[in-house]
């Protein structure tokens, strides 16, 4: 037993020691991958940074926006002017300022109402989209660099090799310098799938808040509708009006005294 166990311990360090030596050196890979290195260096730069910034805007918005649209819509079946005031203080958020839009316009029909909210939906989706043409730029171009650089490297190994070398000692360094190229690549796809997750995951943010902005505007927009007929203004139709000072067929419109 006490042989098995030293046994067992001198495989366990031999083992320690050769991941010890195995150990990756950031550097050592980064000269290997050659010139193209450093583009995808400036790629992941700006993917990294574009990525933080993104989550931390979400953060803040998914943190908050459920509880700014009950509380404006619940104050709206009761009160439009506190409604308008909470979601005047939500100004901060896009979905306060979705819902604030309307609600400052003073006494705006239907259909103003209405475009307030399209417009204003409008503009802060296109602001949710910021930072996605940076991505979109780092997944094209970063595969593209990768291989661009292993076909660098390849030819910077290939070019030294003669047929009479080909299966002798000679090549070993040939091989070396091949696998060395691959660097590139490999760096390359890393920068493109790590971009591409959470591109992916920044769309799914955007296509759920399309959701929540159609629906939140559904419903105060729906509230106002009922407020506005309940107050009167649809008894008046437009022809209504505009036939109002109309004199029918067969009247002279002056009156009989006799």
């Amino acid at each position: 037993m006490a042989g098995q166990f030293l046994k067992s311990n001198s495989c366990l360090g031999k083992r320690v020691r050769e991941v010890q030596r195995a150990k990756v050196n950031i550097p050592d890979i980064f000269r290997a991958g050659g010139i193209a290195m450093f583009p995808l260096l400036i790629l992941s730069i700006l993917s990294l940074s574009t990525i933080i910034e993104r989550l931390w805007f979400w953060f803040k918005i998914l943190t908050k926006e459920k509880e700014t649209v009950i509380r404006v819509v619940e104050t709206a079946r009761r009160d439009w002017e506190a409604a308008t005031e909470v979601a005047r203080q939500a100004n901060d958020q896009p979905i306060g300022r979705l819902l604030y839009a309307p609600l400052q316009l003073y006494k705006p029909d239907p259909e103003l109402f209405r475009l307030a909210l399209e417009s204003t939906a409008d503009e802060e989706l296109a602001e949710m989209r910021r930072g996605d043409k940076v991505l979109e730029a780092v997944i094209a171009l970063a595969p593209l660099l990768g291989l661009l650089g292993t076909v660098l490297g390849l030819i910077v190994s290939l070019k030294s090799i003669r047929l009479s070398d080909i299966g002798t000692a000679s090549t070993a360094g040939v091989t070396t310098g091949i696998g060395e190229a691959l660097v590139s690549t490999a760096s390359g796809l890393i920068v493109a799938i790590m971009s591409l997750a959470f591109y992916r995951l920044f769309q799914s943010f955007l296509f759920s808040q399309i959701k929540i902005f159609r629906k939140a505007g559904n419903d105060l927009e729906l509230l106002y509708r009922q407020k506005w007929s309940l107050s009167g203004h649809d008894q008046a139709s437009p022809d209504a009006s505009r036939d109002a000072g109309r004199v029918k067929p067969g009247e002279t419109g002056v009156t009989d005294i006799s």
